[in-house]
């Protein structure tokens, strides 16, 4: 598990477009990498686990 602290590109990012950062530790935060001083969303485990089962069905 990657620290708190280090954010990386999502593997979710539409086609390497980079525009989407994420800190996975005991939450997840998600931030535009564009913006990154506008701040971050922060998840839990099982909100996290709804959105990726949501993108990876298309559903969103």
């Amino acid at each position: 598990m990657r620290s708190v602290r280090e954010w990386h590109t999502s593997s979710h990012s539409p086609d390497g477009a980079k525009c989407v950062e994420v800190s996975e530790g005991l939450a997840t935060k998600v931030r535009d990498s564009q913006n990154r001083e506008l701040g971050h969303l922060t998840f839990d485990a099982a909100e996290w686990r709804a959105f990726l089962t949501d993108v990876k069905r298309d559903r969103l």
